[in-house]
């Protein structure tokens, strides 16, 4: 699978998670159908500008379409080495996160999530998904639907369609691995 059809893969599944037909995005960048039809099924190539804007319709970061690693052929699409994950998010609020899934093109997206000591999520956020989380390591304080929990290594638990912040008020790192449908990264 080359970059481009991985970009397109994703660009494609980001699309249809937010429920956008072809025709609302291509209108929203002010392009063709085809164009974006083509960009989808990794025939074109869309400009760095181009994915800045698919970025902020899709409201994601743009860092969500740089860094596909290089893989060998065989591998593509199925394997993704620790060293080769692609990060995603801010990494400057505390929050590290990397793409474990090969892509975005399964009906679910897996993230690596490591939540630095201090960082917090202060606004709550609310998103049309079901999300699993599994804590490897750390502690996290999770509010849900007004609900607080004090979440530890080897605790998991569920957001669906709920809103939900974090916070890590504790002197380590905390590392979750969160499995969520549909991808929004």
């Amino acid at each position: 699978m080359t970059e481009e059809a991985t970009i397109g893969g994703d660009i494609r599944a980001l699309r249809s998670a937010r429920r956008m037909t072809l025709g609302d995005m291509a209108a929203a960048m002010g392009k063709s159908i085809g164009w974006l039809s083509q960009v989808e099924r990794g025939i074109s190539s869309p400009t760095v500008s181009d994915l800045h804007r698919i970025a902020a319709i899709l409201e994601v970061p743009v860092s969500m379409f740089f860094g596909v690693a290089d893989a060998p052929e065989d591998e593509r699409g199925i394997v993704v080495r620790a060293a080769n994950r692609r990060e995603i998010g801010e990494r400057d609020s505390g929050l590290y996160e990397a793409l474990v899934s090969p892509d975005l093109t399964d009906d679910f997206e897996v993230i690596h999530s490591t939540f630095m000591p201090g960082a917090a999520l202060d606004q709550p956020r609310r998103r049309a998904t079901s999300e699993v989380v599994y804590l490897v390591s750390g502690q996290l304080e999770m509010w849900i639907d007004g609900a607080t929990f004090t979440i530890r290594a080897g605790d998991s638990f569920r957001i669906k369609g709920a809103e939900y912040r974090w916070s890590n008020p504790f002197d380590d790192p905390a590392t979750a691995i969160w499995v969520i449908s549909p991808p929004v990264y």
